[in-house]
């Protein structure tokens, strides 16, 4: 089987945009990633209800179950609320991978066709997944964009130095970039 990456539900925010009254309204993007042996889910987020990704998991004829990983990009809550709905899923985050109680180290080389990448700078425990697709490497980056636009200044991030230098290794790694808040674009070299 070919590797297929897929957003599942596309994210969304106003922190970049809004007026100092106006509510914060966001949800990450969450992406499903299928390989030969693996059905992982990122960044399962914050919804209004989780039917919202039961529906659309089944959309993709999937179920809850089906579920072989759950894939973290980084410790906000916007990215992980939504998690505990995947009991029987191992868990990746920057802490290991997790199978119950028990956490084992995680590699670079997550498998074959996957990498996973230590990128901190909008949070001290980023992590990116770059998946091989049909000779395309496409990342899954969290927030280290929120959107195609950036935010050039991420008045979020705890350190814009490292932002930087993380944005730069993804930029060299991949070909297209699935960021926390929005569609996937494709990076142009």
């Amino acid at each position: 089987m070919q590797n297929k990456v897929k957003i599942l539900l596309e994210g969304f925010t106003n922190a970049d945009r809004r007026d100092k009254d106006e509510d914060e309204i966001t949800r990450c993007t969450t992406t499903i990633i299928k390989t030969d042996d693996m059905i992982i889910l990122s960044d399962p987020g914050v919804l209004e209800s989780q039917q919202i990704m039961v529906d659309a998991l089944a959309k993709e004829n999937l179920t809850i179950n089906d579920i072989t990983h759950v894939f973290i990009t980084h410790s906000h809550m916007d990215h992980y609320r939504n998690i505990g709905m995947f009991p029987s899923a191992k868990s990746v985050d920057y802490w290991g991978l997790w199978d119950g109680a028990k956490c084992d180290e995680i590699t670079e080389q997550f498998s074959k066709d996957i990498k996973i990448i230590k990128t901190p700078g909008h949070s001290y425990d980023g992590l990116t997944m770059i998946i091989d697709v049909n000779e395309e490497k496409i990342a899954i980056a969290g927030d280290l964009w929120w959107n195609n636009q950036g935010p050039d200044f991420d008045p979020y991030a705890s350190d814009m130095n490292k932002l930087k230098e993380s944005r730069a290794k993804v930029l060299k790694l991949a070909d297209y970039i699935i960021p926390g808040h929005g569609k996937m674009f494709k990076v142009e070299k």
